[in-house]
């Protein structure tokens, strides 16, 4: 996976810490992009799909709550390779434009 979208970064960030359901990592990455990223469930679970086919995560687990299948999603180690490699990638995006900033005085 080359440059991801937004929404796959955050996805993949919400899983860094531990094991997520689909609306625990809907909230999350809504913390964690300060409201920018706004999840439809079936973006995420289109979303989780794909990133299951390119190995960068996996189901965890399920359990029943309230009578309702609930799917935990891990990241695998080449999804924390992916999220730290674009984190990379856009910080040093950022390093032009602020470094240009800084020259001109802005």
């Amino acid at each position: 996976m080359t440059k991801m979208t937004e929404a796959t970064y955050f996805i993949l960030a919400a899983l860094l810490d531990a094991p997520l359901h689909g609306y625990g990592i809907i909230k999350r990455a809504g913390e964690q992009s300060a409201g920018r990223v706004k999840l439809a469930v079936g973006t995420l679970y289109g979303a989780l799909d794909r990133l299951t086919e390119a190995g960068l995560v996996v189901l965890d687990r399920e359990e029943v709550v309230d009578g309702r299948p609930r799917r935990y999603y891990r990241i695998t180690d080449d999804g924390v390779t992916a999220v730290r490699e674009e984190a990379v990638r856009l910080q040093q995006a950022a390093r032009v434009v602020t470094g240009q900033i800084a020259v001109v005085g802005a």
